[in-house]
């Protein structure tokens, strides 16, 4: 799951006793989990589609709901799985505004952190909103440190012109769609770029199969809104992709943009930029969102000489469970 969902369980306090009742839920539940998500952080809303497609292409997921008194009160999802180290697994966790300190978001945790365990993970990550304090304290005290920083940089669509593609000489950029053959090259470029991502060094790089299904082929992909350059010879020297929310359909997610070690520097990363954000414009989104690991200084500069603002982003927290 690349896009972020943040652990928001409380701010500093006393914690009152509640009887808190945390339970699995099924796919036919899953808009309960969203409504709770959205309200608690509605600036990305997601949709229970989502979540299916995330499980479909993680190891395995487990979807949690908290209630207090017959009513939902907080959620909580664990992934098990992908895009993360051997041994880590990946935990989200919300509670309703009125009911923090009160014991839900450590019920989720517990609950989520022995799914993990029994998958063979000794430790997890989570991604906070960087601007609010009382969960990142909330993180702290139960172990979580920070090793990453995502910043959230937007692009509004209205207010720029749809740009020409420029690429540099010797390289053309075309869409992936009706391209298959263009998938292993793809891949050749995906298990350079992505390591080199700043907190990406770690994670296991799928094989080309799971990479094809789970990375390029997800309910959010479209081979027309993911584009590839190309050299001369036909070899492909970078991609990147968009991946449209089904939550807000006027909203695309810039999800990787890598390009060959050998040919970095040279305006790829630019030409598949601009392509991007002129098939954007074509095709009527509103605004175009991506999250950008701070250390990661090339790709930031590059969205900021595209026009894109900073809004809060998210901590990268991680602990023993």
């Amino acid at each position: 799951m690349k896009r972020a969902s943040s652990l928001l369980p409380g701010r500093p306090g006393r914690h009152t006793t509640a009887v808190i009742e945390t339970g699995e839920i099924g796919a036919d539940d899953l808009g309960r989990l969203v409504a709770l998500r959205n309200t608690v952080w509605p600036h990305d809303p997601e949709t229970p589609a989502d979540y299916v497609d995330w499980r479909n292409q993680a190891a395995d997921m487990v979807w949690l709901v908290a209630a207090e008194r017959g009513e939902d009160v907080g959620a909580a999802i664990g992934i098990h799985g992908w895009h993360s180290p051997p041994g880590v697994g990946r935990a989200g966790v919300w509670v309703a505004g009125d009911r923090r300190d009160r014991g839900v978001g450590s019920a989720l945790l517990d609950r989520i952190g022995a799914w993990l365990a029994e998958r063979g993970c000794a430790e997890a990550t989570a991604l906070v909103a960087e601007d609010d304090a009382g969960s990142i304290g909330w993180a702290a005290r139960r172990g979580f440190t920070e090793v990453g920083r995502n910043s959230t940089l937007v692009l509004d669509l209205a207010g720029v012109e749809t740009p020409e593609v420029a690429a540099p000489a010797g390289v053309r950029v075309v869409s992936w769609a009706g391209r298959a053959d263009l998938a292993r090259g793809m891949y050749e470029v995906y298990l350079e770029a992505s390591p080199d991502i700043p907190g990406e060094d770690e994670a296991e790089l799928a094989v080309f199969e799971l990479w094809l299904r789970n990375d390029m082929q997800g309910a959010g992909d479209r081979p027309e809104a993911t584009f590839v350059a190309l050299a001369d010879d036909d070899t492909v020297v970078g991609y990147a992709k968009l991946s449209i929310s089904s939550g807000a359909t006027d909203v695309a997610w810039h999800d990787l943009t890598g390009v060959r070690r050998s040919w970095r520097g040279r305006g790829v990363a630019g030409a598949l930029k601009r392509a991007e954000i002129a098939w954007a414009k074509q095709n009527g989104f509103r605004r175009l969102q991506t999250a950008n690991e701070e250390r990661n200084e090339p790709v930031r500069r590059l969205n900021e000489r595209h026009g894109y603002r900073l809004e809060p982003g998210f901590v990268t927290v991680r602990g023993s469970i």
